[in-house]
């Protein structure tokens, strides 16, 4: 379980990026998050492996109120939280299977992991994370010489091998066209169902989210506007997340999140 108690970040510029929030994120939910850019999204879903610390209230993971972590507790948090970014994040002069096993590295020895000693259990654990997302044809591939997509399901790959309790995605497919977008959300959310892993997901696209998530949270300006099931979302629901009324292109992804 993840519990947002009146949380808020004030950054040093004095710019809010989260106004007194309050959620509770129930394990196994796979929930994704909406709204303009600017609104909070990335904000909130880094403060969860505390990429960036909040400055008041709680946030609890696991009943671990995490903004007193630091070093090993920190290193602890984020071995069992997966990122998956935007931008993949992989290392592009390394293959394909170096990349995924760097999941492991939150689990490995500071020695072996420096020369690239991983077991022969880590080895094929990293294997059949590849196969899960159908691309183990790709093993022995640099990284930059993958598309976006196939990037984009290598850094799946390493998250799956890296066995978390839980899996954010900072809008994992932005950079995608919509074909792929939707193959990487029907892997995220397979993975979800099947590992039972909590699964939280910023998005661009209202469409995507009402298809995909079991419970959709909208944020505007550093505050949660809405917070219900999929099913539940309406134009209204539109209106108080983005501020204006629905259009045929807002559905399809013509939106900036």
């Amino acid at each position: 379980m993840i519990e947002f108690k009146n949380v808020s970040l004030t950054y040093p510029n004095g710019t809010k990026g989260l106004k007194k929030v309050n959620l509770t994120i129930n394990e196994g939910e796979f929930v994704v998050i909406v709204g303009l850019s600017g609104a909070g999204k990335s904000t909130l879903i880094r403060s969860i492996n505390r990429l960036v610390k909040p400055t008041e209230g709680e946030l609890k993971v696991d009943n671990e109120n995490i903004l007193t972590f630091n070093g090993r507790q920190l290193r602890t948090l984020r071995t069992k939280i997966g990122m998956i970014f935007q931008n993949y994040n992989l290392v592009k002069r390394s293959n394909v299977f170096k990349n995924v096993l760097a999941g492991r590295l939150g689990h490995t020895s500071t020695l072996p992991s420096l020369f690239n000693m991983f077991s022969n259990e880590d080895r094929a654990l990293a294997y059949e994370s590849l196969k899960r997302v159908n691309i183990e044809e790709k093993i022995y591939n640099r990284a930059d010489e993958l598309s976006g997509g196939q990037q984009q399901r290598v850094s799946i790959a390493r998250v799956l091998t890296q066995k978390p309790k839980y899996i954010l995605a900072d809008e994992p497919v932005a950079s995608l066209d919509p074909p792929t977008s939707h193959q990487v959300m029907t892997y995220l959310r397979k993975i979800n169902q099947e590992d039972k892993i909590t699964t939280i997901v910023n998005l661009h696209f209202i469409d995507m989210a009402m298809e995909y998530a079991d419970r959709i949270i909208g944020m505007r300006a550093g505050e949660v506007v809405f917070d219900g099931p999929a099913s539940e979302v309406t134009e209204k629901t539109f209106e108080e997340i983005y501020g204006r009324t629905i259009r045929e292109d807002d559905l399809r992804g013509g939106q900036e999140a």
